[in-house]
């Protein structure tokens, strides 16, 4: 009932916001609706807080003073962002959104004491009436990647700079090597894993590394630029992440995966502010145009290649394909995913396994 009271309430806000005469837009600006943006780094990543950010100032300029938008920067994953999330709450915002996994459990907490504010979480799978999670099938943008990375590489060696041993990070290298051996089947993919989400120190050292291990085609899941910016300096090709990243190396950037999260916000917002939302898990893809491999670099990537890419890109935002469907082995060769099955979301939220091709264990 609680929900329910709280979603006609925003209802009949967006309402009133639509029929007030102009001269009283300014007021009702300072009561419109808070909408606060938790960040685990800084807009200046380049990466993951960029790409939420540049969602963020999507939504703000959709909604303009309908909402009253709140950022707060480096925030840890650690107890004191209950005390941000709490702190947020207290102050009256209506949608207070984390945008990091690690925020999950002391958002749900605040949630909890909160029922009157709608509380979004990136990545996360945890539920509760006023607590949902969404998140962007970047899997999806690795696997177009690795078709591109399949025909430019000359080793037959890729490279992947890995964050944090989570199955978010796992899908992405599964799918980049499943991309990539999908055009050429020799190919195989060395991870290093640096157990931070942004280190620009250690993301160039594990770059070198991959490099002086014969990796001449690179991809990350980290949040900073240095493993392209790593790649021009050694010459070889790398792609972006997260955002469009080719200033910090035009010559070496293949493509960059880039996660448009405005997408998600603006439907959220405007969930909320009709009096819709329900917290059903969201995750969306290529279909919804939440993800992409853009900005392709077709001096280094041949017609054939640029083809076949956007042939895949077709297959999945078609909704009739998606990239761990069968069949599809394991590094020891056994059959994972039989031919004519797809992986569920549940399997994929859990998948703590290398795909045949991945060089390597997984960190215990």
């Amino acid at each position: 009932m609680k929900r329910r009271n709280l979603l006609t309430a925003f209802a009949w806000g967006a309402a009133s916001l639509a029929l007030a005469a102009p001269l009283a837009q300014t007021a009702q600006a300072a009561d419109a609706p808070g909408v606060a943006f938790v960040y685990l780094g800084n807009p200046g990543d380049a990466g993951w807080t960029f790409a939420h950010d540049h969602g963020s100032k999507e939504a703000e300029a959709k909604f303009g003073n309908k909402i009253k938008i709140t950022r707060i920067e480096n925030v840890p994953e650690s107890a004191d962002s209950e005390r941000v999330f709490r702190d947020l709450a207290n102050k009256g915002n209506k949608i207070i959104i984390g945008s990091s996994f690690g925020y999950q459990d002391f958002e749900l907490k605040v949630a909890k004491d909160f029922p009157d504010t709608v509380f979004l979480h990136a990545t996360g799978y945890k539920k509760a009436p006023n607590f949902g999670t969404y998140d962007v099938r970047m899997y999806q943008g690795a696997y177009l990647a690795g078709v591109a990375a399949g025909y430019v590489t000359k080793t037959n060696t890729l490279g992947f700079v890995a964050s944090v041993p989570i199955p978010e990070v796992i899908r992405n290298i599964n799918a980049y090597t499943l991309g990539a051996r999908s055009v050429n089947p020799k190919i195989h993919t060395k991870v290093i894993w640096i157990n931070s989400w942004f280190d620009p120190g250690k993301e160039k050292q594990a770059a070198e590394t991959l490099i002086g291990q014969g990796a001449d085609v690179l991809l990350q899941n980290t949040d900073s630029s240095a493993t392209l910016a790593t790649a021009s300096e050694k010459h070889v090709h790398a792609f972006g992440w997260d955002s469009d990243m080719k200033k910090f190396g035009p010559e070496a950037h293949l493509g960059s995966v880039v996660a448009h999260w405005g997408v998600y916000y603006n439907s959220a917002i405007q969930q909320v502010l009709d009096g819709k939302w329900k917290n059903d898990p969201v995750w969306w893809g290529i279909p919804q145009k939440a993800v992409n491999l853009e900005d392709l670099n077709t001096s280094a990537i041949s017609a054939d290649a640029q083809k076949q890419v956007a042939a895949k890109r077709d297959d999945l935002a078609g909704g009739k394909w998606d990239v761990f469907t069968g069949p599809i082995k394991d590094q020891s060769g056994a059959v994972k995913v039989p031919a004519g099955k797809t992986l569920t979301d549940p399997e994929l939220q859990r998948l703590n396994w290398y795909v045949e091709g991945v060089d390597g264990t997984l960190p215990k």
